[in-house]
């Protein structure tokens, strides 16, 4: 089984297989216990499942009704007006049509993130300028610095995630108010809010409402996550009508299906299942990050979405460790070496119920130090280099550093060849001092959800290493080379790079511009959302 578990995730690089894929490879028809796909463990109830499984036959026998109507069910649950929403056949559709419609030439986006934020534009043609997220900093997000980059970049699309995916970054509803009105002039500006009912940062931290009365604003929300249905493929965005409005004329008539239909009509039944569901996720989220933070030399990044971002110790490589845990204690777990801006060092894993998440623990214990707890898994390879699965994406990405390819309609009608490149050459990675950071022990765990919002790694305490002979003289290094000075107006065209986009080679973008202003701040954390009544995506006030 290792070797047939090893191709399905080198023939699907962007992701991880299907756990289709994976139970037919198990022989018994059953996958593993999943601590990668980023669903919601307590909803739907078994009841509910037990309901949806009594009509089955219905639900896939008929055609579903229209989008519009769908769509009505949902924009009455949550009290938005119809006009200001479209549903999509998951929020990656509507991740492809707005990029189709509304990106015309480059799109800026902090790193790492979903992937699809990254390849869908360059797979149109699109210039993708990636804001390299600080590892030293617990890869937050410094708004302040991404706006002075995107202006020195000159681009003209902005996409946020939050809670960012993988690390569960978060940005307070008053600084993104305040980047909004910053980057007014952008053509389009994007808060992915996917997992944002997870968080518990302030009580109502959805821009929604924000969304519909500007016009160059997107809230993109996901249903599948929140519900624990990612089979169903269903999402929404939300702006003012005439954005809107543009997407949703794209869409076919049936895009949403039959299954999706049934569970958006049932839920004003669950709300209050719904709620509690999300109130376990955040207390499950606590105890996890505890655990794992117990573990000698693993890194645990504090997180608002329903995954922990961790770091393997020094030595381990997260393929091994990935396929281990499979082979060995059947729990699939997301290594995120194939993320621009992250390594094979880091793994993503979903929130679980606590009986889950001892097997994980006693499963990394196993993997990363079998007899002698503190010895890592050996390290295989020093680098794991971008590889998105799809190999327009990888081609493009290899030869203009992210760029995308610019005039591909002149192009295509006179037959020219690249010409001179349209994108920015990436500086050669320079090591980055790394600021030690608090460990977290047991007894600090409790503490833990004060500074979630704190955006720093809480690494477990490692026990102290035997004194080390001092090294040999090392030869005197070549002079380092000249220190990348960002453009002060739109990017130049720039040659192609050689040698493809690394990781590393992202993080060493990492430098902030000289006096880049650092008027953008945070909101201080205002408690958590009242769990009593249906959690509103929209912020406008409570469903029945």
């Amino acid at each position: 089984m290792a070797d047939n578990v090893t191709s399905l995730f080198r023939s699907t690089a962007a992701h991880s297989p299907s756990m289709a894929a994976l139970a037919r490879e198990g022989g018994d028809g059953t996958g593993p216990v999943d601590f990668c796909i980023p669903c919601n463990p307590y909803f739907p109830t078994p009841a509910m499942m037990d309901t949806m499984a009594s009509r089955l036959k219905d639900i896939i026998t008929y055609y579903p009704s229209s989008a519009d109507t769908i769509t009505a069910e949902l924009c009455n649950l949550l009290q938005l007006p119809p006009q200001a929403v479209a549903m999509g056949n998951g929020s990656t559709e509507l991740i492809t049509w707005i990029d189709h419609l509304l990106v015309r030439e480059s799109l800026a986006i902090p790193v790492p993130t979903f992937g699809r934020w990254t390849d869908q534009p360059m797979e149109t043609g699109k210039r993708v300028d990636m804001f390299p997220l600080q590892e030293s900093s617990g890869f937050a997000l410094d708004l302040a610095q991404y706006a002075e980059f995107i202006r020195t970049r000159g681009t003209r699309v902005a996409v946020i995630c939050n809670p960012n995916n993988p690390d569960g970054g978060f940005i307070h509803k008053h600084a993104l108010v305040q980047f909004m009105d910053a980057m007014a002039d952008l053509d389009l500006i994007v808060i992915d809010e996917s997992f944002l009912e997870f968080a518990d940062a302030e009580q109502e931290p959805s821009v929604v409402q924000e969304a519909m009365i500007r016009p160059n604003v997107i809230v993109l929300r996901s249903l599948g996550k929140n519900f624990g249905l990612h089979g169903i493929r269903f999402g929404y965005m939300v702006a003012n009508p005439s954005l809107a409005g543009r997407v949703r004329s794209m869409l076919p008539k049936w895009n949403l299906n039959a299954f999706a239909e049934y569970v958006v009509f049932m839920l004003k039944e669950h709300g209050a299942e719904y709620a509690q569901s999300l109130h376990q996720v955040r207390r499950d989220r606590l105890d996890m990050a505890s655990q794992l933070a117990a573990l000698p030399g693993l890194t645990v990044y504090p997180s608002q979405g329903n995954f922990l971002f961790v770091r393997l110790p020094v030595g381990a490589e997260g393929t091994v460790v990935r396929d281990r845990m499979l082979t060995e204690h059947r729990i699939l777990v997301r290594e995120c070496g194939n993320k621009i801006g992250s390594s094979s060092r880091f793994l993503r894993l979903v929130v679980r119920p606590q009986v889950d998440v001892r097997r994980l623990v006693s499963g990394l214990e196993q993997v990363l130090y079998g007899t002698r707890r503190g010895a890592a898994v050996p390290e295989l390879a020093q680098g794991t280099s971008y590889s998105s699965g799809t190999a327009a994406v990888d081609r493009l990405v290899g030869q203009t550093n992210g760029a995308g390819m610019q005039d591909l309609a002149a192009m295509a009608v006179g037959g020219g060849g690249m010409g001179g490149g349209v994108g920015m050459p990436m500086p050669v990675a320079q090591p980055v001092a790394v600021a030690a950071a608090a460990p977290m022990g047991a007894a600090a765990s409790m503490g833990m959800a004060a500074s979630m919002g704190a955006g720093m790694p809480m690494p477990a305490q490692m026990p102290a290493p035997a004194p080390m002979p001092a090294p040999a003289p090392m030869p005197t290094p070549p002079p380092a080379p000249a220190p990348f000075a960002p453009p002060s107006g739109p990017t130049p065209p720039g040659v192609p790079a050689r040698g493809g986009l690394t990781a590393a080679q992202v993080r060493g973008m990492t430098a902030p511009a000289p006096g880049a202003p650092q008027e953008l701040s945070q909101a201080p954390a205002t408690g958590w959302p009242n769990a009593q009544s249906w959690p509103n995506a929209a912020g406008m006030g409570q469903a029945g």
